[in-house]
C-alpha cells in the first residue's frame, strides 16, 4: 500500500499500474497480484486505508477534551484533513475512497457520507447538536465544499493555499452555525 501511495503521489491514480507498484515495493508482479487482482483493487484499498486513517484522526479530534464546542472540534477536524493532504502519501488523489470506488457501500451513500455520518454522530454525542435531515444535508454539503476547496488549495501548493483553506472553513461555519448555534468565543 505504501508503494502504491508513493506512486499515486508522483503520477496520480489514473496512470498507476500494478507493475509500478511491484517495482516501487521491490516485489514481483506476482506478489502484487496475490493480494490485488488488478490496479482498481489497489486503488480501492488505498482509498479505504485513507478513509480509515482519516476517520480515526477526525473522531479523535471530535472527542478530544481540549475542544470546548462544536466549532473548535470541527476546526481541529479540518486541520487534520489539511495535514493529511500535506503528509499522507496518495491522499491528495484518493482522499477517502471517493473517485475510484465504483462499488456501492452498504448504505448506498458515497464515502464522504460515511465521514459525515460518523462526524455528526460524534458531534451529537459530544456537544448535543441536533440531528435531522436538514443538519445531515448541511454537514454533507459542508464536507463536499471544504473537500473541493482543500483539493484546490493543494493542487499547486504542497503546503496548501491558505486563502482556499480559509474560504472552506468560512463556508463550513456559515452552513452549520444556523443548525448548531454560534460557537463559544474565548
Amino acid at each position: 500500500m505504501d508503494a502504491a501511495a508513493a506512486v499515486v503521489d508522483e503520477i496520480g491514480y489514473e496512470r498507476l499500474t500494478t507493475a509500478m507498484v511491484a517495482e516501487r515495493a521491490g516485489a514481483s508482479i506476482g506478489t502484487v497480484y496475490r493480494y490485488f487482482p488488478d490496479r482498481i483493487a489497489v486503488l480501492q484499498a488505498l482509498g479505504a486505508r485513507n478513509l480509515e486513517r482519516v476517520m480515526a484522526s477526525v473522531m479523535g479530534e471530535v472527542f478530544s477534551e481540549e475542544h470546548g464546542d462544536w466549532f473548535t472540534a470541527l476546526s481541529a477536524c479540518l486541520d487534520t484533513l489539511d495535514q493529511a493532504f500535506r503528509d499522507e502519501p496518495g491522499f491528495r488523489s484518493l482522499r477517502v475512497g471517493d473517485v475510484i470506488d465504483l462499488r456501492p457501500t452498504p448504505t448506498d451513500s458515497p464515502y464522504k457520507s460515511l465521514l459525515a455520518t460518523a462526524l455528526l454522530e460524534g458531534l451529537v454525542s459530544r456537544f448535543g447538536v441536533p440531528d435531522n435531515a436538514k443538519v445531515r444535508f448541511a454537514l454533507e454539503t459542508a464536507i463536499e465544499v471544504s473537500d473541493a476547496l482543500a483539493s484546490r488549495a493543494f493542487a499547486r501548493d504542497p503546503e496548501g493555499d491558505r486563502q482556499f483553506l480559509d474560504a472552506g472553513r468560512d463556508i463550513v461555519a456559515s452552513l452549520l452555525t444556523p443548525h448548531f448555534g454560534e460557537p463559544t468565543k474565548g
